[in-house]
């Protein structure tokens, strides 16, 4: 499915609508061609696209930029702070229904507006129930289009101003130098004659600490210094 995706550019289903279309309208021109006046049809295809490029592409142009102008449409982005529903993309809903309406009507016009006078004599059906048939299908579409605009502008009611969304609870944030979620665990005390500080540096022993300062030693007795002997120097007593 991907490989064919890659090379055809879409889906499988695409192609084959493609196909059905190419098939119904080589159908519809085979049927048409064989009648008793294929030049007629020729003449009438040419003709109808002509009428289509030069009068009616321009006429509804002009008419939908004219109507995005009037109803304000500027296209803006949805944002949270705007406290009105978004209304872009709305002039869709209207372009669907006056396309449907228009091509019924360019299709059935003889018929809705009765320029057709051998139709009953060839059906045996009357011909004067088009034009409010055709009435019916246009508001039809309108209301169908107006429910799902409906539908939109309620399922994409934004925040109010000033009111941000509540992200919820995040994930825990863990401590420096651990991976644990609950944070980091308590290290060694330290012990007698080192400092508290950082702890070391990988690869490296622990920082020496302060050097105590050791207690003052007495003094010896006068004569006892180191180097001399009990009475050197002295007279020895009787």
């Amino acid at each position: 499915m991907n490989r064919f995706r890659e090379h055809y550019g879409s889906s499988p289903l695409h192609l084959l609508l493609v196909l059905a279309s190419f098939a119904l309208t080589g159908y519809a021109g085979i049927r048409l061609l064989s009648g008793g006046e294929p030049l007629m049809v020729v003449v009438w295809f040419i003709g109808a696209a002509l009428l289509h490029d030069l009068v009616l592409l321009p006429l509804y142009t002009v008419t939908d930029r004219a109507a995005q102008t009037l109803s304000g449409d500027r296209r803006e982005p949805e944002t949270h702070h705007n406290t009105h529903p978004p209304t872009r993309g709305w002039i869709n809903y209207l372009r669907v229904p006056v396309f449907l309406s228009g091509l019924l009507l360019l299709t059935y016009f003889p018929l809705i507006l009765g320029r057709v006078n051998h139709f009953t004599a060839y059906t045996t059906l009357p011909d004067d129930v088009f034009l409010g048939r055709w009435l019916l299908i246009t508001a039809a579409l309108f209301v169908l289009s107006a429910l799902a605009l409906l539908i939109r502008m309620t399922k994409s009611r934004p925040t109010p101003f000033g009111q941000a969304p509540d992200p919820g609870p995040g994930p825990p944030v863990p401590g420096p130098g651990s991976g644990s979620k609950h944070g980091p665990k308590p290290g060694p005390a330290p012990g007698p004659g080192t400092a508290s500080g950082p702890a070391p540096e990988p690869g490296r022993g622990p920082r020496p600490g302060p050097v105590p300062e050791s207690e003052p030693r007495p003094k010896p007795p006068p004569g006892t210094e180191p180097g001399q002997g009990p009475g050197l120097g002295q007279d020895s007593a009787p």
